[in-house]
C-alpha cells in the first residue's frame, strides 16, 4: 500500500524536528534566531511549519550537525540517479 505525502505534512515534521531539537538544547526561539542570523518571527514560523525558505532550512540544519547527513542523502539519491544503468 502506497503511502501519500504532503508538502504540508513535511513541513509540519520539519517544524516538529526543529522546536524539539530547540528544546532539547534549552534555547528559546529568540536564541536560535540570533545564534543563526535570523528573526524570531522566521524561527516560529518554521517550526509552525509555514513555509521555511532553503536557507532557513539549511541554516538550523548546519546548527543542530545535520547539514553533513542530509547532504549525504542527497548525494546518495544523485549517485543513484546518475549510476543507474537504463532499462531501454
Amino acid at each position: 500500500m502506497l503511502e501519500f505525502v504532503t508538502i504540508k505534512d513535511v513541513k509540519s515534521n520539519v517544524g516538529a524536528w526543529c522546536r524539539s531539537m530547540r528544546k532539547a538544547e534549552k534555547l528559546t526561539k529568540q536564541e536560535l534566531a540570533e545564534e543563526l542570523g535570523l528573526s524570531r518571527f522566521t524561527i516560529a514560523k518554521l517550526e509552525n511549519g509555514e513555509n521555511p525558505t532553503l536557507e532557513t532550512l539549511l541554516k538550523v540544519l548546519q546548527y543542530f550537525d545535520k547539514l553533513k547527513s542530509f547532504n549525504h542523502f542527497i548525494s546518495d539519491e544523485h549517485d543513484d540517479l546518475t549510476n543507474s544503468q537504463s532499462m531501454y
